[in-house]
């Protein structure tokens, strides 16, 4: 090899960290690309059917579908009523707008275990419960 040929070969290797360190330093600077926002599910809606009877009525309306309640909670000027059968638990939820008796806005519905059920069968089931109507 000749001095010249040694040079030229020294100084392409010298080189080559000075590439490696700029590739790494750009990469560095890369912008990655930003994953898609996942779309965000809609708020679940809660059909009222089969919830005529409930829906929108006072208190003096349930007991007279149901009986009396088996647990009565006021908070304010909201109330809620929670009656009891063999195969569900239905909670009332009653608020009053503007001036007017207070009147069910939501309902909740559950086995006597805590697991689900159709609010619309357990309507049905207590308003065939005994001291329902």
């Amino acid at each position: 090899m000749t001095v010249a040929m040694t040079f030229a070969h020294a100084r392409r290797m010298a080189a080559r960290p000075a590439v490696l360190c700029s590739a790494l330093t750009l990469a560095g600077c890369a912008v990655a690309p930003t994953p898609s926002a996942a779309p965000v599910p809609a708020a679940p809606s809660f059909s009222t059917v089969g919830l005529e009877r409930v829906m929108g009525q006072p208190a003096s309306t349930l007991i007279q579908l149901f009986g009396q309640p088996d647990a009565d909670l006021r908070e304010g000027s909201a109330r809620k009523l929670q009656f009891a059968g063999r195969f569900c638990v239905l909670d009332a939820y009653l608020y009053p707008k503007e001036r007017e008796e207070p009147r069910v806005t939501y309902i909740d519905a559950r086995e006597p275990d805590g697991s689900a059920i159709d609010r619309a069968s357990c309507v049905a089931a207590l308003t065939r419960r005994e001291g329902g109507r």
